[in-house]
């Protein structure tokens, strides 16, 4: 069974959930256009994985509405969990089944899809298709997981963190898999930690925080949003103290923030604002004990957002 033609593949309004006084999600609204990656981001604790498992039918919120493509949990249980394929952060497989009966028995649950052999091929697992799971790397028990989401030919892709703890190479042939997917025109819900990921995969991202969407959009308007190209950090030695508003009149940036002795400054012309940074600081007669500059990111985004780093708790 496929899912209704034009039908918007997630729709989330007013979701909330909380776990005692915790409120883990908090009148979340959320779509997901067909043929997207979606990014949902934020700092853990956030939200994102109590979000994402609502969709997924894994747990019941207390009170919003979820369609997921055009249907509801409670309702029409069988269809949907026809229709998705989830990876999980963490998926626990039996250590002594082979990667080909792990496959098979995935394949098992869904009417339609490839064969198993099709799907081991396509996530580049042929090699180690007769070897046991507890014999696999991280990466390679990584693209399993993705193998067994993909066996049902899902419309619908949840992918919760796929790719932490990966080594590079790992990561970027994970990444190159969900681009095949996007390509054949489905859709995607990813929830990741590392920024190049979400701006190299998603369409779209919202940033999360305490339970509720603070941004949302292309990964090139939220850091456009920022109304600065660069991000120059600096410290001085001594932890000598400086006058924010002398910062910004000298560097043309924005408010500067300053964490552990660093100050982070978001400036447009960073070939104007550096020089100018330095005579000031040799005005004072301050010397630099730290340099650093790169052009602004989505982290950047959610620093000036926030003012909290991605990964704090």
């Amino acid at each position: 069974m496929t899912a209704p033609s034009g039908v918007t593949p997630l729709v989330l309004r007013q979701l909330r959930k909380s776990y005692g006084d915790v409120r883990a999600v908090d009148g979340l609204d959320l779509d997901v256009r067909p043929g997207e990656c979606f990014g949902l981001l934020g700092p853990n604790g956030a939200g994102k994985t109590t979000t994402i498992e609502i969709c997924e039918g894994l747990t019941a919120s207390d009170s919003g509405e979820v369609v997921v493509l055009g249907r509801r949990w409670g309702q029409d249980d069988q269809v949907l969990r026809e229709l998705l394929g989830i990876s999980l952060q963490d998926t626990q497989f039996a250590e002594k089944l082979t990667v080909v009966e792990t496959v098979r028995l995935f394949r098992s649950f869904y009417p339609r899809g490839p064969t198993a052999q099709e799907v081991i091929e396509l996530v580049q697992l042929g090699e180690k298709a007769g070897a046991r799971v507890g014999q696999l790397s991280g990466g390679q028990r990584q693209r399993l997981a993705l193998a067994c989401a993909l066996v049902g030919d899902p419309e619908l892709l949840f992918l919760d963190e796929p790719t932490t703890g990966l080594d590079p190479q790992s990561r970027r042939q994970l990444w190159d898999l969900i681009e095949r997917f996007r390509a054949g025109g489905r859709s995607i819900l990813l929830t990741t930690h590392y920024m190049e990921e979400a701006e190299r995969l998603c369409d779209r991202v919202a940033i999360v925080d305490h339970g509720r969407v603070i941004a949302e959009g292309t990964p090139r308007e939220l850091i456009a949003s920022l109304g600065a190209e660069h991000v120059l950090e600096f410290a001085v030695a001594d932890g000598a103290r400086l006058d924010p508003a002398t910062l910004v009149a000298v560097t043309g940036g924005a408010v500067p923030g300053r964490h552990d002795g660093t100050w982070r400054l978001q400036v447009a012309e960073l070939h104007q604002a550096m020089p100018a940074l330095l005579g000031e600081l040799r005005r004072q007669g301050l010397q630099l004990s730290e340099l650093r500059t790169h052009s602004a990111t989505l982290e950047d985004v959610f620093v000036a957002l926030t003012g909290r780093q991605l990964r704090d708790e």
